[in-house]
């Protein structure tokens, strides 16, 4: 066996903020800021973290990166964040 490649995943976590990898997800996720409570549950949950507060703590996705997996959307308590069909 090759000692550049190992059984398993060959890749680390967070490796989407090396390749823009939101070219090719099907949808995105959309935030409605009114509905925010700011508990910062979708920034934790992320698994890209590409999830990210302002100084209002209003949050948004970095969509060059989003794969759109929807565990934000998920996770979100308050159900502020809607999973929306990426049309290109």
């Amino acid at each position: 066996m090759s000692k550049m490649l190992k059984p398993g995943i060959n890749v680390k976590p967070g490796s989407s903020k090396e390749n823009k990898t939101g070219s090719w997800r099907n949808y995105y996720p959309k935030f409605d800021h009114a509905k925010c409570i700011a508990c910062g549950t979708c920034e934790t949950y992320c698994p890209e973290g590409i999830i990210f507060g302002d100084k209002e703590h209003k949050y948004d996705a970095d969509l060059d990166y989003c794969k759109g997996c929807g565990i934000c959307a998920n996770i979100c308590p308050v159900k502020c964040i809607e999973m929306l069909l990426e049309v290109r």
